[in-house]
């Protein structure tokens, strides 16, 4: 079923994901028909299938087809939200220090740009409660927040944030929300309409195991009119009125290779209904048999967990090179593909599971570690 590298335990998916032979096979297909005759597909045929599949990408996310946009990758989509903000000199615009490290990157970009400044809300980890995630988010609010970046799914810790408390509790604070969902899809059950989000992006090459480059970013319909594409393109003037203007922007923003999102029904199809639950599953056993292997107490409480887990390292040595020598060291010694996390002056080890891994691959890298 995956074309993984069998020398290799990898336990890495939360990076780049892995897809199916049989996404593979039908992106290979897509990609045949583009080339069979690019006119007619990119001209006649693609509004149209894109539409189908935006409607089967509603149905699993719980949202209005036409509230959604294709854009690479989650990073992408961040960006451009931030982009499409009107921030004013001494304005603050809110994120967590567990946020993902190009998304804070984007932040901060645009808040210089505009002379506003960045309030980083400190969350503990170890952490005992969703509860304290909730509380160091809301106590970080002032009168001039104008914008929330919160993480749906932390990549550095591996934590399932309380997403939908902490849209109420800054909703009621007057502050709209853009959620860093690229982990969520296909890892934790999603229904956007009832999250009630302001944004949201999310990957569908990670958990949903949908070729690289595809994911979206999802914008009410009450909020369409303010959020341009990163890439202005010929849907800047069109004069067609059968298509609204969001739909235009972003649907087509030039030349590129669309088969990622085209192939998304296919990994939909691939992936049963209990791999969730099955991966929930074996990343909180993976978690607890490391976590004995190498004496550290677990870090944060199981409903925080899905399919990543996260320890903190005892030794706290600071990383110098592109790769922690400890992940190094499990790669070209053990064979073992697993990422080692310098964070908040802490080192942590961050696992993956799903469906190609079993509990032999976590006995494997605990092994190595002691």
């Amino acid at each position: 079923m995956w074309t993984l590298d069998p020398s290799i335990t990898f336990l890495n998916h939360g990076s780049f994901g892995a897809c199916p032979v049989s996404v593979q096979q039908e992106q290979a297909r897509w990609r045949t028909r583009l080339e069979a005759e690019p006119v007619r597909f990119y001209l006649r045929e693609l509004e149209p299938l894109l539409d189908a599949v935006r409607a089967r990408l509603g149905t699993f996310l719980g949202c209005d087809p036409d509230e959604l946009a294709w854009v690479p990758n989650a990073t992408t989509g961040v960006n451009t939200v931030l982009r499409s903000l009107a921030l004013q000199p001494g304005d603050e615009v809110l994120a967590t220090d567990h946020a993902y490290n190009a998304c804070a990157n984007a932040l901060r970009f645009d808040a210089d740009r505009a002379a506003a400044k960045v309030v980083v809300a400190a969350v503990p980890f170890p952490l005992a409660s969703p509860e304290q995630v909730t509380q160091a988010v809301l106590a970080a609010v002032t009168p001039k927040t104008k914008v929330a970046l919160i993480d749906h799914v932390t990549s550095p810790t591996g934590l399932v944030f309380p997403i939908a408390e902490i849209i109420e509790g800054l909703h009621a604070r007057g502050v709209p929300v853009l959620v860093d969902g690229a982990h969520a899809p296909g890892m934790v059950p999603l229904n956007l309409r009832a999250l009630n989000a302001d944004w949201y992006t999310g990957n569908l090459h990670k958990w949903v195991c949908a070729p690289k480059g595809a994911a979206f970013l999802h914008v009410p319909l009450a909020r369409q009119r303010d959020v341009r594409p990163l890439t202005i393109s010929h849907g800047a003037n069109a004069t067609r009125t059968d298509r609204s203007r969001f739909r235009l922007e972003h649907d087509w923003t030039g030349t590129l290779d669309f088969s990622p999102w085209l192939t998304v029904p296919a990994a939909l199809d691939v992936l049963p209904a209990e791999a969730m639950e099955e991966n929930r599953a074996l990343a909180l056993e993976a978690r607890a048999l490391l976590a004995s292997a190498i004496g550290v107490p677990l870090p944060a409480p199981a409903s925080m967990i899905g399919a990543l887990a996260a320890l903190p390292l005892r030794d706290s040595a600071a990383t110098t090179g592109p790769f922690d020598p400890l992940q190094d060291l499990l790669f070209h010694e053990h064979q073992i593909e697993v990422p080692v996390f310098a964070w908040q002056g802490k080192r942590l080890l961050r696992v993956s599971a799903q469906r190609y891994n079993t509990r032999a691959d976590y006995e494997r890298l605990a092994a190595a570690l002691k």
